[in-house]
C-alpha cells in the first residue's frame, strides 16, 4: 500500500503534523532526542504518552515533565490497553485521540513501519539501535543514579536521594549540611526557618509565634527542597525539613499542627534522617533560646522518627566521628542504586 506521504510530492504540507508515541517511563535523553528530532522536522508535533496503572513515576508526573521541557508540543495521555503487536489497533486509537491521521510518525521501535502503514503516513526511524543516546527506560528505572547523565532536571528531582539533618539547637546541623554537600559534590538546602526567624526578631525581639508561621515555613522549605533536588548530584542534603518544623511547632506552641502533619504526609519523605545528639557545647548565635530544652527536643525527634518508621541514623561521638557516620550512612543509600 502506498502511503499518503509517498503520494505527496513533498509539498509544503507534507511534514505539517508529526506524531511520537511512547511510555516515557521515565523520560530520558533518548526520548528527548526522539522528540527534538521530530519537532525539528514538522510544523506541529503531537505526543501520545501511554499509561498503565501502578507505574512509578506515574504518568501524570511524566507528562507534566515533558510539557515543562517542550511547551510547544501537544501532549495526550492515553491508556495503554493495546500491545505493541497491534499496530492496526494503535492506528485506529491514534486517529480517535487526535481526530486526524498525522503526516509522519517518528519512532525508535520495531513496530514503527507497521504503525505508519495503518495510519497511511510516513515513518522516520530515529536511533533505533540506541547508538546516539545509549539508554533505555528500563535501565533508568533499575539504576537511576548510575544513569544520571541521561536525565533532565525534573526527572532528577524525582530520583535524587534526599537526606535531612534534624535535631535540637546547636548540634552542628548546618555545618554538617555544608560539609556533606562538599564531600558528595552536590548542593544543599538551607534552613528557611532560621532565615524567617532572623527577619522576624529583627523587627521585634518580643514577637510571639503563630501557627500559620510554621505552616508557611514548612511549605517554603518543601518548595526550596524540590527546586534544589533538580540541580543536585544524585543526593540532596537538607538542613531540616517540614517534619522537623512540626517538632518546632510543638516546642513553641505546645501542640502539634494538623496542617503541617498533612503537608508531611503528602510530601515525599527523605530517604534518610541524620539526628545528631546533644552532647556538644551550646553555642549562642544571637537567636537561640533552647539550651535548656535540648534534651527534650532530641528525645522528641527520637520518639517521632521511631513512631513513624522514618529511616534515621543517630550521630554520636566527636564531630569527626559523627561526620564519618553521616558519610557512611549516605553511602549506604547511594549503594542501593548500584
Amino acid at each position: 500500500m502506498e502511503s499518503r506521504f509517498e503520494r505527496m510530492q513533498f509539498g509544503e504540507n507534507c511534514m505539517k503534523r508529526g506524531l511520537v508515541v511512547g511510555k516515557f517511563w521515565p523520560p530520558h535523553r533518548g526520548h528527548q532526542f526522539l522528540i527534538e528530532t521530530a519537532r525539528s522536522q514538522c510544523e506541529q508535533l503531537y505526543v501520545m504518552l501511554c499509561q498503565r496503572p501502578h507505574e512509578v513515576p506515574r504518568a501524570e508526573l511524566r507528562i507534566a515533565w515533558l510539557r515543562e521541557l517542550y511547551p510547544d508540543v501537544q501532549f495526550y495521555l492515553v491508556d495503554d490497553t493495546l500491545g505493541d503487536d497491534d499496530p492496526k489497533g494503535w492506528a485506529h486509537n491514534t486517529k480517535r485521540v487526535l481526530g486526524f491521521a498525522p503526516d509522519v510518525v517518528f519512532t525508535s521501535e520495531n513496530y514503527g513501519e507497521s504503525f505508519a502503514h495503518f495510519l497511511a503516513c510516513h515513518h522516520i526511524c530515529v536511533d533505533k539501535s540506541r547508538k546516539t543516546v545509549p539508554i533505555s527506560g528500563t535501565r533508568v528505572r533499575e539504576k537511576p543514579l548510575q544513569n544520571w547523565e541521561f536525565l533532565s532536571a525534573p526527572v532528577r528531582g524525582f530520583y535524587a536521594k534526599r537526606v535531612a539533618l534534624i535535631g535540637a539547637e546547636s548540634t552542628g546541623k548546618t555545618t554538617f549540611a555544608t560539609q556533606l554537600a562538599d564531600h558528595f559534590e552536590t548542593n544543599w538546602v538551607a534552613e528557611y526557618g532560621r532565615e524567617y526567624c532572623e527577619q522576624k526578631f529583627e523587627r521585634n525581639l518580643n514577637e510571639t509565634w503563630a501557627s500559620r508561621e510554621f505552616v508557611h515555613i514548612a511549605q517554603t522549605q518543601y518548595e526550596r527542597e524540590d527546586l534544589a533536588a533538580r540541580e543536585c548530584n544524585r543526593v540532596l542534603v537538607c538542613d531540616t525539613d517540614a517534619f522537623a518544623t512540626g517538632v518546632w511547632h510543638e516546642r513553641y506552641l505546645g501542640f502539634a499542627s494538623p496542617e503541617i502533619e498533612t503537608l508531611v504526609q503528602n510530601h515525599r519523605a527523605p530517604d534518610l534522617y541524620l539526628l545528631a545528639d546533644v552532647n556538644t557545647p551550646f553555642v549562642q548565635d544571637g537567636t537561640r533560646d533552647g539550651e535548656a530544652i535540648r534534651g527534650w527536643m532530641h528525645a522528641r525527634f527520637v520518639e517521632k522518627t521511631t513512631q513513624q518508621n522514618r529511616k534515621c541514623v543517630f550521630l554520636q561521638g566527636s564531630f569527626e566521628e559523627r561526620f564519618l557516620q553521616a558519610i557512611n550512612s549516605i553511602d549506604d543509600i547511594l549503594q542501593n542504586d548500584k
